[in-house]
């Protein structure tokens, strides 16, 4: 196994189906590599380059009006190819209420999902809120991660007034305040928060319950500063993940490599981060016997 990618978009027809809003955009920048593709297709991408996914549902009703790619969805997906999907990142649209909450319980008791990802500017709202601190204080009491997202964001880009999508939703300040009001809620900020990578940095640094994934961007382009505490003060709070089908997995692999990281840093980057920070030991060893069986590598 060379590396466990805890951002994966499973861009089946069903999943680009569920996002048809903002796909012209994603196609334009990454020049139309988020096209739909056959399931096997996806999961033999990452077999070949020997990396581990965790793909993410998707759920922006209330603010794109898209149909949804389902957690069942999801599970299903994960559960056709164990030796290649570790039980991927719910998502539940934060406006849905009491049957968003009981989504969630049902997502990671019932469908072994291992969390939950939202997109805030997408899903139209501010996670700070208190609106919705009871969806924090539930996947707390799970002992469940969260994924959220950070930063600008490609969904919309280039499109009169960005569709609609608000970049301050993505502010690294909400989640400072979402994982001040949880201790307990293990946070995973995703992509490198830019334009406000200084202030993630601030929040990583501060907040024990923070770590971030590595995502969305090449490593040419993660801002310096971010790139130069992966090396000293954030090296055990930064996890792979690729951002697929924007990038290959084995791609995104090569050039974090290129980038003269030492040894242990780069197994940090690529295993051990998110074995400790998400604690996937038992889903790998699963997924590695299910490799085994299957005659491959992993």
């Amino acid at each position: 196994m060379r590396a466990i990618d805890v951002h994966v978009h499973p861009m089946s027809q069903a999943y680009v189906d569920a996002s048809a809003l903002f796909t012209p955009a994603a196609q334009r920048m990454f020049h139309g590599r988020f096209g739909a593709r056959p399931e096997d297709q996806i999961a033999d991408d990452f077999r070949r380059d020997d990396v581990l996914a965790l793909p993410i549902a998707w759920d922006s009703r209330h603010g794109t009006g898209d149909p949804i790619y389902s957690n069942q969805q999801l599970a299903d997906l994960c559960a056709r190819y164990p030796d290649v999907f570790l039980p991927g990142w719910a998502m539940v649209d934060p406006w849905s209420g009491r049957a968003g909450l009981k989504e969630i319980e049902h997502a990671i008791r019932d469908l072994g999902l291992l969390g939950v990802k939202y997109q805030p500017p997408v899903q139209a709202f501010e996670p700070s809120d208190r609106l919705f601190y009871p969806v924090w204080d539930l996947i707390q009491s799970l002992g469940a991660p969260v994924l959220i997202h950070c930063g600008t964001t490609a969904i919309g880009a280039g499109e009169p007034g960005g569709l609609g999508f608000k970049l301050d939703h993505g502010r690294p300040m909400h989640i400072d305040r979402i994982a001040a009001d949880f201790p307990r809620l293990n946070i995973v900020a995703a992509h490198p928060g830019w334009p406000w990578t200084d202030e993630l940095i601030a929040v990583l640094l501060h907040k024990k319950n923070v770590s971030i994934d590595i995502s969305g961007w090449t490593p040419k382009f993660v801002p310096e500063a971010l790139k130069y505490d992966m090396r000293r003060r954030l090296q055990d709070k930064i996890i792979f993940g690729s951002d697929y089908p924007g990038w290959a997995p084995g791609q995104c692999c090569d050039e974090w490599e290129m980038e003269g990281f030492k040894p242990e840093i780069v197994e940090k980057l690529f295993v051990k981060n998110a074995l400790r920070i998400l604690n996937l030991e038992t889903l790998v060893a699963r997924a590695k016997a299910e490799g085994e069986a299957k005659g491959g590598k992993m």
